[in-house]
């Protein structure tokens, strides 16, 4: 049996009682909704109830700011405002895909420019209906990385130098022994000496990828000026699977690559960028039971290229997608809760607009996607 609806229990609430209760109960209704109204309209963060064609049924004093909502809205749908969203996805006719939480990062440029986080998160009371909340992050989308104000950044900081410290002086010493062993394997009858130094080979490899991942961590967290070339997104996401092909394979996940011909490189850093999906798919890996599944797929148009990674893992519930970016926040066991601060971070540096979304116990897509070219400004006739 389906769960009723507000209305549907309102209803027989009312048929239910005499019509001098009916009046009262009526009446009491409207003095909370009145009270409910004040509290949310104190609230800096937007707020709107749309219905499943994205036709807006209510919304808060911030919401009508931040998005320039005109007095009457009987003609307009939230995707005029909040361009840029894959809509269709949310909307498809697969009431599942309504059921998914979303999460993204965008840019708006009416009634002035600003970059926002909205979330959409359907109610559980009326499978007709979700709760969408805006947040502008301008201010902390204009903050540059040499500028660490806040305590959870240079907490993130300290945290990166000592696990280098801890990390960086056992992998030396390493490495120099293994260059010993590996003089030690060209005598005859050490081991068998092709096995040997595929063996002591192998552990060199390993090594140098523990160091890299340290020296891309630092690189992504740390404050300073980052250095921007010709980036290739599909080249980058092929060295990044190379790197990480042991757990894939270890995990027995399916992975599947959608690359188009022909992809246009983007301004970036490569480094950063490596960083960056690193920590996507591992996310993805850790939420993903051994024999699921990966997708990573790239698209492009004359603005933007996306990217998206889509896992069949446990998924987001509602109450996590707003604390999956928060630092020290995190729902995996051994997780430090970085990762997703992480890859916030890089997406902001590269001027990309970061999108996640979820449906519990069915995966996770996480979005990112790239401006190809500035934005490009257009006059219109008087």
């Amino acid at each position: 049996m389906s769960k009723k609806s507000f209305l549907d229990r309102f209803i027989e609430k009312a048929e239910a009682l005499d019509p001098g209760s009916r009046q009262a109960y009526i009446l009491r209704l409207a003095r909370e909704r009145g009270f409910f109204e004040t509290i949310f309209n104190s609230i800096e963060e937007g707020i709107l109830i749309v219905d499943r064609k994205l036709h807006i049924k209510y919304h808060n004093q911030a919401a009508a700011l931040l998005l320039g909502l005109p007095s009457d809205l009987k003609e307009v749908r939230l995707p005029q405002f909040l361009q840029g969203v894959n809509w269709r996805r949310i909307l498809d006719a697969d009431a599942d895909e309504w059921l998914r939480v979303s999460r993204q990062e965008i840019e708006i440029t009416y009634p002035e420019t600003r970059f926002v986080q909205f979330c959409l998160v359907p109610l559980e009371e009326d499978a007709k209906l979700a709760a969408v909340v805006i947040h502008d992050v301008t201010k902390e989308r204009t903050e540059t990385m040499h500028d660490f104000k806040n305590e959870t950044n240079k907490q993130i900081a300290m945290l990166a130098g000592s696990v280098a410290h801890e990390i960086g002086n056992p992998l030396n010493s390493l490495y120099l022994n293994l260059q010993l062993l590996e003089k030690e394997a060209e005598e005859p009858g050490f081991l068998g000496e092709a096995e040997a130094k595929d063996m002591i080979a192998c552990c060199r490899s390993e090594v140098e990828r523990l160091d890299n991942i340290i020296t891309q961590f630092l690189g992504a967290i740390r404050p300073g000026e980052s250095k921007f070339e010709q980036a290739f997104i599909d080249k980058i996401l092929i060295e990044t699977l190379n790197f990480m092909r042991q757990e894939i394979e270890q995990r027995n996940i399916e992975l599947k690559c959608e690359f188009p011909e022909n992809i246009p490189f983007i301004n970036g850093n490569p480094t950063q960028l490596k960083q960056l999906f690193y920590n996507i798919i591992k996310n993805a890996l850790q939420a993903t039971v051994n024999g699921g599944t990966l997708l990573l797929k790239i698209s492009y148009d004359r603005d933007y290229l996306l990217v998206e990674c889509a896992d069949s893992g446990r998924g987001i519930e509602a109450s996590e997608i707003g604390r999956i970016f928060k630092p020290f926040q995190t729902f995996k066991i051994n997780g430090n809760g970085l990762g997703m601060v992480i890859i916030e971070r890089i997406v902001r540096e590269h001027g990309a607009e970061l999108a996640v979304d979820s449906q519990p116990g069915l995966g996770t897509v996480v979005s990112i996607r790239f401006r190809r070219r500035p934005r490009q400004m257009r006059v219109l006739p008087g």
